[in-house]
């Protein structure tokens, strides 16, 4: 009897105590490798300022897991690509993390001072490593090109400053700004060099992502084969046009859909491919016969013209750019003679390229 009554007051005494406290949350606190290279040059682990700083950088990335798991299903899809590309070209594979903190590897992201695409690259930077930017394309989205344009850079970068952290710092900061701070701190080594705060980061970004993704199970990212992005096959072929086509025409004919082709071809800005040659890519085995399919189906609607409306600082010769149309075919669309000045709010006609 004493003992059911202790048991009893046991029971009470345990309800009005209440419930026990929860134990408090576990986080997962990343640690440093003990050493690491990048592209074949050591990070001076030693340094407390460097290390600190990777610290930094791979705590806020590994604590931002929808991320991290984004970043390995796209990396199952393009790394096989980029480092086919980077190997070909002699380049360290260590280059394609720099795409990954670029852009995550994200085809279509814009940057908020105007960078796209995943090698995020500024208008000027591109036209100069040959991407099409006008109205028709924009080959910083297209992973092929862009990567292309990428590589060339890279090299010459790394050829001007002799290792690849400066290398990746110039692609971040602009080469005069990297070659002026080290000019002024009479430095030539990355890890030394103080630099404006989105450039010191970058490099350590860089390291964090390839910290995370040559061992990711390390992290708590145990991810399954099958969740992982493959990449998407496709058939590339060369289409000649009289005239521009409707992607919804083409997209019949290649046995997609106009979402699917425009997933296909990131790089296309209207809904037409313009007259003259043009190489996309559409699903596998629609390669084949896809010009006599196009001939029996017709064009389709034809374009709109375009009207752009001229803003303060514009000239023809930058608007005939821009929308990839020559400066002559610009004026005679507009009936604008030699010495007729333009103005801003003025409308001009776009010609079909």
């Amino acid at each position: 009897m004493r003992t059911w009554l202790a048991l009893i007051l046991a029971l009470i005494l345990l309800a009005a105590a209440g419930p026990a406290p929860a134990a408090p949350p576990q986080h997962l606190i990343p640690l440093l490798p003990q050493q690491m290279t990048l592209c074949g040059q050591k990070v001076p682990l030693s340094n407390p300022l460097v290390a600190e700083q990777l610290d930094r950088e791979l705590v806020i990335s590994v604590h931002d897991p929808a991320q991290v798991i984004m970043w390995l299903k796209r990396a199952s899809r393009y790394f096989p690509y980029i480092s086919r590309r980077l190997r070909e070209a002699g380049l360290p594979q260590d280059l394609k993390y720099l795409a990954v903190a670029e852009s995550s590897l994200i085809n279509y992201i814009r940057s908020p001072a105007g960078a796209v695409g995943p090698w995020q690259f500024m208008p000027a930077t591109g036209r100069r490593y040959g991407l099409r930017i006008n109205r028709w394309f924009d080959d910083r989205k297209n992973l092929a090109k862009s990567t292309s344009a990428a590589i060339a850079y890279l090299k010459k970068l790394h050829a001007q400053f002799g290792t690849w952290p400066l290398a990746m710092a110039a692609y971040n900061c602009g080469e005069r700004r990297l070659a002026n701070e080290m000019k002024v701190q009479q430095v030539d080594n990355y890890f030394d060099l103080a630099l404006p705060r989105e450039t010191q980061r970058y490099v350590y970004r860089i390291l964090a992502a390839k910290i995370i993704l040559q061992n990711p199970q390390r992290y708590g990212f145990n991810m399954r084969p099958y969740s992982l992005w493959r990449p998407v096959p496709h058939d590339t072929v060369e289409l000649k046009l009289k005239r521009s086509l409707h992607l919804t025409v083409l997209a019949k004919a290649a046995g997609t859909t106009y979402r699917g082709l425009k997933e296909l071809n990131p790089e296309l800005r209207t809904r037409y491919l313009p007259r003259g040659s043009n190489v996309i890519k559409v699903p596998p085995g629609q390669g084949k016969g896809l010009a006599q399919r196009l001939r029996a189906a017709g064009p389709g609607p034809a374009p709109q013209a375009d009207v752009y409306v001229i803003r303060q600082g514009d000239h023809l010769s930058g608007i005939a750019k821009k929308h990839g149309v020559s400066l002559k075919e610009l004026k005679e669309a507009n009936r604008l003679s030699e010495d007729k000045l333009i103005h801003p709010g003025q409308r001009l006609v776009i010609p079909e390229k």
